[in-house]
């Protein structure tokens, strides 16, 4: 089991920026691809970023490249997702997620956090 708590959600103006970060216990952090996801009131949950278990690869949904940042310190077991340039659109619940194939499929991560509610207000 992995538990995964997530934090650094809230409200900030478009243009403005937030981090938010993942802690994670239980098995080996190191050993699980990360993946942010997020779900907005009457839509489906969508892919934002994904970090191999590494650290050395990354990839973005469309709607957040060359915006968000995601990164990793394995000794620290904890999963971050710089966010830059917030727009309106990118209100949602924030959720991370963990699994050894995880990509951008929600359905390859097999835990997932609680989530962390980020509003972007015009």
């Amino acid at each position: 089991q992995v538990q995964l708590v997530e934090s650094g959600g809230g409200l900030v103006q478009a243009g403005g920026s937030l981090r938010l970060s993942c802690a994670a216990s239980g098995r080996t952090f190191s050993d699980y691809n990360m993946g942010w996801f997020r779900q907005a009131p009457g839509k489906e949950r969508e892919f934002v970023a994904q970090i191999s278990w590494s650290g050395h690869s990354t990839y973005y949904g469309d709607s957040v490249k060359g915006r968000f940042t995601i990164s990793r310190d394995n000794t620290k077991n904890t999963v971050y997702l710089q966010m830059n340039s917030l727009k309106p659109e990118d209100t949602a619940l924030y959720y991370c997620a963990a699994g050894l194939y995880g990509n951008n499929l929600a359905r390859r991560y097999d835990y997932w956090g609680q989530g962390t509610q980020v509003t972007v207000s015009s």
